[in-house]
Protein backbone atom coordinates (compact mmCIF):
# COMPACT_ATOMS: atom_id res chain seq x y z
CA UNK A 1 0.00 0.00 0.00
CA UNK A 2 1.30 3.55 -0.71
CA UNK A 3 1.38 4.61 2.97
CA UNK A 4 3.70 1.69 3.80
CA UNK A 5 5.96 2.81 0.98
CA UNK A 6 6.14 6.32 2.41
CA UNK A 7 6.91 5.08 5.94
CA UNK A 8 9.74 2.80 4.87
CA UNK A 9 11.40 4.97 2.25
CA UNK A 10 14.66 6.77 2.97
CA UNK A 11 14.74 10.54 2.60
CA UNK A 12 14.87 11.94 -0.91
CA UNK A 13 18.08 13.82 -1.68
CA UNK A 14 16.98 15.11 -5.07
CA UNK A 15 15.73 14.11 -8.51
CA UNK A 16 17.41 12.55 -11.54
CA UNK A 17 15.89 13.92 -14.73
CA UNK A 18 16.06 13.00 -18.41
CA UNK A 19 14.54 16.22 -19.72
CA UNK A 20 13.88 19.88 -19.08
CA UNK A 21 11.40 22.57 -20.09
CA UNK A 22 12.35 25.37 -22.47
CA UNK A 23 10.68 28.61 -23.47
CA UNK A 24 8.93 28.50 -26.85
CA UNK A 25 9.08 32.27 -27.20
CA UNK A 26 5.30 32.48 -27.19
CA UNK A 27 2.98 33.84 -24.50
CA UNK A 28 -0.37 32.38 -23.45
CA UNK A 29 -3.27 34.70 -24.30
CA UNK A 30 -5.21 33.24 -21.39
CA UNK A 31 -2.65 33.60 -18.60
CA UNK A 32 -0.12 36.01 -20.06
CA UNK A 33 2.68 33.62 -19.06
CA UNK A 34 5.40 32.19 -21.35
CA UNK A 35 4.51 28.92 -23.05
CA UNK A 36 6.98 26.16 -22.22
CA UNK A 37 7.64 22.81 -23.87
CA UNK A 38 9.51 19.68 -22.75
CA UNK A 39 12.89 18.88 -24.27
CA UNK A 40 14.71 15.56 -24.00
CA UNK A 41 18.31 15.35 -22.82
CA UNK A 42 21.06 12.90 -23.78
CA UNK A 43 22.63 12.94 -20.30
CA UNK A 44 21.23 12.91 -16.80
CA UNK A 45 20.29 16.15 -15.09
CA UNK A 46 20.25 16.34 -11.28
CA UNK A 47 18.25 18.74 -9.09
CA UNK A 48 18.42 19.07 -5.31
CA UNK A 49 17.94 21.62 -2.52
CA UNK A 50 21.51 20.81 -1.41
CA UNK A 51 24.36 22.58 -3.20
CA UNK A 52 26.89 20.46 -1.27
CA UNK A 53 25.42 17.14 -2.44
CA UNK A 54 25.26 18.35 -6.03
CA UNK A 55 28.90 19.44 -5.81
CA UNK A 56 29.78 15.80 -5.17
CA UNK A 57 27.54 14.74 -8.06
CA UNK A 58 29.29 17.21 -10.40
CA UNK A 59 32.72 15.95 -9.34
CA UNK A 60 31.72 12.36 -10.12
CA UNK A 61 29.59 12.78 -13.22
CA UNK A 62 30.56 16.13 -14.75
CA UNK A 63 28.78 19.45 -15.02
CA UNK A 64 28.56 22.49 -12.78
CA UNK A 65 26.25 23.38 -9.92
CA UNK A 66 23.96 26.27 -10.74
CA UNK A 67 20.79 27.78 -9.25
CA UNK A 68 17.47 26.47 -10.54
CA UNK A 69 13.87 27.53 -10.02
CA UNK A 70 11.15 25.04 -11.00
CA UNK A 71 8.81 26.14 -13.79
CA UNK A 72 5.82 25.60 -11.46
CA UNK A 73 7.14 28.26 -9.09
CA UNK A 74 8.30 25.88 -6.36
CA UNK A 75 11.15 26.60 -3.94
CA UNK A 76 14.49 27.46 -5.53
CA UNK A 77 16.98 24.62 -5.74
CA UNK A 78 20.19 23.77 -7.60
CA UNK A 79 20.86 21.70 -10.71
CA UNK A 80 23.69 19.94 -12.53
CA UNK A 81 23.70 18.94 -16.20
CA UNK A 82 25.98 15.89 -16.08
CA UNK A 83 28.00 14.35 -18.89
CA UNK A 84 26.88 10.76 -18.29
CA UNK A 85 23.89 8.64 -19.28
CA UNK A 86 24.75 5.68 -17.06
CA UNK A 87 24.93 5.80 -13.26
CA UNK A 88 26.14 3.20 -10.73
CA UNK A 89 23.29 2.77 -8.26
CA UNK A 90 21.98 0.62 -5.45
CA UNK A 91 18.44 -0.59 -6.11
CA UNK A 92 16.21 -1.14 -3.06
CA UNK A 93 14.53 -4.54 -2.73
CA UNK A 94 11.10 -2.99 -2.14
CA UNK A 95 9.36 -0.04 -3.77
CA UNK A 96 12.14 0.62 -6.27
CA UNK A 97 9.39 1.40 -8.79
CA UNK A 98 5.88 2.72 -8.11
CA UNK A 99 3.12 3.68 -10.51
CA UNK A 100 -0.08 5.73 -10.46
CA UNK A 101 -2.47 7.43 -12.80
CA UNK A 102 -2.17 11.09 -11.75
CA UNK A 103 -3.83 14.38 -12.64
CA UNK A 104 -2.22 17.69 -11.72
CA UNK A 105 -3.47 21.27 -11.61
CA UNK A 106 -0.25 23.28 -11.63
CA UNK A 107 1.96 21.66 -8.99
CA UNK A 108 -0.94 20.17 -6.98
CA UNK A 109 -1.97 16.57 -7.50
CA UNK A 110 -5.75 16.37 -7.90
CA UNK A 111 -6.12 12.63 -8.48
CA UNK A 112 -3.95 9.58 -7.77
CA UNK A 113 -5.49 6.38 -9.07
CA UNK A 114 -4.47 2.73 -9.44
CA UNK A 115 -6.94 2.20 -12.30
CA UNK A 116 -9.77 1.15 -9.98
CA UNK A 117 -9.66 3.44 -6.93
CA UNK A 118 -8.82 7.15 -6.74
CA UNK A 119 -6.77 7.29 -3.53
CA UNK A 120 -6.76 11.04 -2.87
CA UNK A 121 -10.45 10.91 -1.92
CA UNK A 122 -10.97 7.15 -1.65
CA UNK A 123 -13.51 6.90 -4.45
CA UNK A 124 -13.86 4.90 -7.68
CA UNK A 125 -11.62 5.88 -10.59
CA UNK A 126 -13.21 8.79 -12.47
CA UNK A 127 -11.45 8.46 -15.84
CA UNK A 128 -12.77 6.93 -19.02
CA UNK A 129 -10.40 3.95 -19.54
CA UNK A 130 -10.37 4.66 -23.27
CA UNK A 131 -9.44 8.32 -22.84
CA UNK A 132 -7.99 9.08 -19.44
CA UNK A 133 -7.57 12.56 -18.02
CA UNK A 134 -4.81 11.20 -15.76
CA UNK A 135 -1.30 10.44 -16.97
CA UNK A 136 0.68 7.31 -16.18
CA UNK A 137 3.37 8.33 -13.70
CA UNK A 138 6.25 5.97 -12.94
CA UNK A 139 8.67 6.72 -10.09
CA UNK A 140 12.06 5.05 -9.71
CA UNK A 141 13.98 5.25 -6.39
CA UNK A 142 17.69 4.48 -6.26
CA UNK A 143 20.76 5.31 -4.18
CA UNK A 144 23.80 6.68 -6.01
CA UNK A 145 26.59 4.30 -5.01
CA UNK A 146 29.46 6.78 -4.93
CA UNK A 147 27.79 9.99 -3.74
CA UNK A 148 28.58 10.57 -0.03
CA UNK A 149 25.02 11.20 1.15
CA UNK A 150 22.53 8.93 2.89
CA UNK A 151 19.26 8.89 0.98
CA UNK A 152 17.55 8.05 -2.28
CA UNK A 153 17.19 9.83 -5.61
CA UNK A 154 13.91 9.94 -7.50
CA UNK A 155 13.41 9.68 -11.25
CA UNK A 156 9.92 10.36 -12.60
CA UNK A 157 8.76 9.28 -16.05
CA UNK A 158 5.37 9.78 -17.65
CA UNK A 159 6.19 7.64 -20.69
CA UNK A 160 4.52 4.43 -21.82
CA UNK A 161 7.68 2.36 -22.20
CA UNK A 162 8.96 3.17 -18.72
CA UNK A 163 5.51 2.24 -17.39
CA UNK A 164 5.49 -1.22 -18.98
CA UNK A 165 9.20 -2.13 -18.73
CA UNK A 166 10.33 -0.98 -15.27
CA UNK A 167 7.74 -2.62 -12.95
CA UNK A 168 8.56 -6.22 -14.04
CA UNK A 169 12.22 -5.49 -13.34
CA UNK A 170 11.33 -4.15 -9.90
CA UNK A 171 9.24 -7.24 -9.11
CA UNK A 172 12.20 -9.45 -9.95
CA UNK A 173 14.52 -7.30 -7.83
CA UNK A 174 12.20 -7.76 -4.84
CA UNK A 175 13.29 -11.42 -4.77
CA UNK A 176 16.84 -10.44 -3.81
CA UNK A 177 16.08 -9.67 -0.16
CA UNK A 178 18.59 -6.81 -0.06
CA UNK A 179 19.90 -3.85 -2.00
CA UNK A 180 21.26 -4.82 -5.43
CA UNK A 181 24.14 -3.12 -7.23
CA UNK A 182 23.06 -1.98 -10.66
CA UNK A 183 23.01 0.78 -13.24
CA UNK A 184 20.46 3.44 -14.04
CA UNK A 185 20.66 4.38 -17.68
CA UNK A 186 18.74 6.02 -20.48
CA UNK A 187 18.20 4.92 -24.03
CA UNK A 188 16.54 6.52 -27.01
CA UNK A 189 13.40 4.98 -28.46
CA UNK A 190 12.29 5.54 -32.04
CA UNK A 191 8.58 5.00 -32.72
CA UNK A 192 6.86 5.37 -36.09
CA UNK A 193 3.57 7.23 -35.69
CA UNK A 194 0.92 8.45 -38.10
CA UNK A 195 2.31 11.99 -38.02
CA UNK A 196 5.94 10.83 -38.41
CA UNK A 197 8.73 9.30 -36.32
CA UNK A 198 9.02 10.21 -32.64
CA UNK A 199 12.23 10.00 -30.60
CA UNK A 200 12.28 10.08 -26.81
CA UNK A 201 14.44 8.93 -23.88
CA UNK A 202 13.45 5.99 -21.68
CA UNK A 203 15.04 5.20 -18.26
CA UNK A 204 16.49 1.70 -17.86
CA UNK A 205 17.58 -0.47 -14.90
CA UNK A 206 20.38 -3.03 -15.23
CA UNK A 207 21.71 -5.16 -12.37
CA UNK A 208 24.96 -6.87 -11.42
CA UNK A 209 23.23 -10.13 -10.54
CA UNK A 210 21.82 -12.98 -12.60
CA UNK A 211 18.04 -13.51 -12.82
CA UNK A 212 18.49 -17.01 -11.34
CA UNK A 213 20.30 -15.60 -8.31
CA UNK A 214 17.58 -13.01 -7.84
CA UNK A 215 14.89 -15.68 -7.76
CA UNK A 216 16.92 -17.66 -5.22
CA UNK A 217 17.23 -14.57 -3.00
CA UNK A 218 21.04 -14.63 -3.10
CA UNK A 219 22.76 -11.38 -4.02
CA UNK A 220 25.80 -12.46 -6.02
CA UNK A 221 26.90 -8.87 -6.61
CA UNK A 222 28.35 -8.76 -3.09
CA UNK A 223 31.70 -7.42 -4.21
CA UNK A 224 30.03 -4.40 -5.75
CA UNK A 225 27.69 -3.89 -2.81
CA UNK A 226 30.22 -4.31 -0.05
CA UNK A 227 33.05 -2.04 -1.19
CA UNK A 228 32.29 0.60 1.44
CA UNK A 229 30.64 0.97 4.87
CA UNK A 230 27.39 2.36 3.49
CA UNK A 231 26.97 -0.56 1.11
CA UNK A 232 27.78 -3.17 3.74
CA UNK A 233 25.23 -1.52 5.98
CA UNK A 234 22.35 -1.97 3.56
CA UNK A 235 23.19 -5.32 2.00
CA UNK A 236 20.64 -7.23 4.08
CA UNK A 237 19.70 -8.23 7.64
CA UNK A 238 20.04 -5.73 10.50
CA UNK A 239 21.60 -2.52 9.17
CA UNK A 240 25.10 -1.69 10.40
CA UNK A 241 24.06 1.61 11.95
CA UNK A 242 27.61 2.42 13.10
CA UNK A 243 28.91 2.11 9.54
CA UNK A 244 26.05 4.23 8.22
CA UNK A 245 26.71 6.87 10.87
CA UNK A 246 30.39 6.93 9.89
CA UNK A 247 29.35 7.73 6.31
CA UNK A 248 26.78 10.35 7.35
CA UNK A 249 27.66 13.94 6.53
CA UNK A 250 25.12 15.80 8.69
CA UNK A 251 23.69 15.51 12.18
CA UNK A 252 20.24 15.31 10.57
CA UNK A 253 21.26 12.09 8.81
CA UNK A 254 22.43 10.64 12.14
CA UNK A 255 19.09 11.63 13.69
CA UNK A 256 17.27 9.72 10.97
CA UNK A 257 19.40 6.67 11.74
CA UNK A 258 18.43 7.02 15.41
CA UNK A 259 14.73 7.15 14.50
CA UNK A 260 15.03 4.17 12.14
CA UNK A 261 16.90 2.07 14.71
CA UNK A 262 14.40 2.96 17.43
CA UNK A 263 11.43 2.13 15.20
CA UNK A 264 12.97 -1.22 14.25
CA UNK A 265 13.72 -2.13 17.87
CA UNK A 266 17.49 -2.04 17.30
CA UNK A 267 18.35 0.91 19.56
CA UNK A 268 20.40 -0.19 22.58
CA UNK A 269 22.72 1.72 24.92
CA UNK A 270 25.84 1.00 22.86
CA UNK A 271 24.26 2.13 19.60
CA UNK A 272 22.78 5.22 21.27
CA UNK A 273 26.24 6.21 22.52
CA UNK A 274 27.75 5.66 19.07
CA UNK A 275 25.14 7.79 17.32
CA UNK A 276 25.38 10.58 19.90
CA UNK A 277 29.15 10.68 19.50
CA UNK A 278 28.89 10.84 15.71
CA UNK A 279 26.28 13.62 15.87
CA UNK A 280 28.52 15.63 18.20
CA UNK A 281 31.48 15.10 15.88
CA UNK A 282 29.55 16.36 12.85
CA UNK A 283 28.53 19.53 14.70
CA UNK A 284 32.11 20.54 15.51
CA UNK A 285 33.35 23.42 13.31
CA UNK A 286 35.93 22.39 10.71
CA UNK A 287 39.39 23.63 11.84
CA UNK A 288 40.53 24.64 8.36
CA UNK A 289 37.46 26.68 7.47
CA UNK A 290 36.84 30.34 8.12
CA UNK A 291 33.95 31.63 10.22
CA UNK A 292 30.71 29.95 9.25
CA UNK A 293 27.47 31.82 8.79
CA UNK A 294 25.38 28.67 9.31
CA UNK A 295 24.11 28.07 12.85
CA UNK A 296 25.47 24.93 14.50
CA UNK A 297 23.17 22.39 16.15
CA UNK A 298 23.59 21.69 19.86
CA UNK A 299 25.76 18.53 20.30
CA UNK A 300 23.40 17.07 22.91
CA UNK A 301 20.18 17.35 20.90
CA UNK A 302 19.29 13.71 20.36
CA UNK A 303 15.89 12.02 20.57
CA UNK A 304 15.27 9.61 23.43
CA UNK A 305 13.81 6.11 23.09
CA UNK A 306 10.35 7.55 22.41
CA UNK A 307 11.65 9.90 19.72
CA UNK A 308 11.39 12.96 21.98
CA UNK A 309 14.08 15.60 22.51
CA UNK A 310 14.83 18.13 25.22
CA UNK A 311 13.71 21.47 23.84
CA UNK A 312 15.29 23.49 26.65
CA UNK A 313 18.86 22.89 25.48
CA UNK A 314 18.27 24.32 22.01
CA UNK A 315 19.34 27.93 21.69
CA UNK A 316 16.98 30.50 20.21
CA UNK A 317 18.93 30.90 16.99
CA UNK A 318 19.79 27.20 16.64
CA UNK A 319 18.01 26.53 13.34
CA UNK A 320 19.65 23.17 12.69
CA UNK A 321 18.94 22.05 16.24
CA UNK A 322 15.25 22.89 15.88
CA UNK A 323 15.12 21.03 12.56
CA UNK A 324 16.74 18.06 14.32
CA UNK A 325 13.89 18.11 16.85
CA UNK A 326 11.34 18.30 14.03
CA UNK A 327 12.81 15.19 12.38
CA UNK A 328 12.71 13.32 15.69
CA UNK A 329 9.12 14.37 16.43
CA UNK A 330 8.06 13.50 12.89
CA UNK A 331 9.70 10.09 13.18
CA UNK A 332 7.63 9.37 16.26
CA UNK A 333 4.54 10.07 14.13
CA UNK A 334 5.73 7.78 11.32
CA UNK A 335 6.53 10.64 8.93
CA UNK A 336 9.50 10.71 6.55
CA UNK A 337 11.72 13.75 5.98
CA UNK A 338 10.18 14.20 2.54
CA UNK A 339 6.68 14.28 4.03
CA UNK A 340 7.77 16.77 6.69
CA UNK A 341 9.36 19.09 4.12
CA UNK A 342 6.23 18.96 1.95
CA UNK A 343 3.95 19.61 4.93
CA UNK A 344 6.12 22.53 6.09
CA UNK A 345 6.09 24.07 2.60
CA UNK A 346 2.31 23.66 2.36
CA UNK A 347 1.80 25.45 5.67
CA UNK A 348 4.31 28.22 4.90
CA UNK A 349 3.39 29.37 1.39
CA UNK A 350 5.88 27.09 -0.36
CA UNK A 351 8.83 27.99 1.89
CA UNK A 352 11.35 25.14 2.15
CA UNK A 353 12.48 24.43 5.75
CA UNK A 354 16.15 24.75 4.75
CA UNK A 355 15.59 28.48 4.17
CA UNK A 356 13.18 29.08 7.05
CA UNK A 357 13.89 31.19 10.12
CA UNK A 358 13.93 29.74 13.62
CA UNK A 359 10.51 31.14 14.57
CA UNK A 360 8.80 29.40 11.64
CA UNK A 361 10.51 26.13 12.53
CA UNK A 362 9.48 26.47 16.18
CA UNK A 363 5.84 26.99 15.22
CA UNK A 364 5.94 23.89 13.04
CA UNK A 365 7.62 21.87 15.80
CA UNK A 366 4.97 22.94 18.29
CA UNK A 367 2.25 21.80 15.88
CA UNK A 368 3.89 18.38 15.50
CA UNK A 369 4.16 17.97 19.25
CA UNK A 370 0.51 18.93 19.63
CA UNK A 371 -0.48 16.22 17.14
CA UNK A 372 1.62 13.67 19.00
CA UNK A 373 0.08 14.68 22.34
Amino acid sequence: MPIIDLQRRMRQLGEIRIGRVVDTGRVSQKTGKPILRPEKLNHFRFTSPSREILASVATLYGGEVQPWTPANGGPSEFEVYSTTNRLPVLIPPQNAVSQWYELYAGSKCQRRCDGVTEHKQDRPCMCNPEKRDCSITTRVNVMLRDVPALGQWLLISKGYYAAVELPPAAELLAQAGGYVAGWLGMEEKLVQRADGPARFMVPTLDVEITPAALMEGSVTGAAAVSSGPERVAISGGRPDYAALAAEARTAEAVGELWTSANRAGHLDDALAATLKARAAELKKPAPTQGPSTAPAAHPDVMPDEDGAVDAEIVEDDDVEGIWFQIIAAAGALGLTTEQVEAQFAEQNSGLHPSTAKADRLREFLAALKAVRA
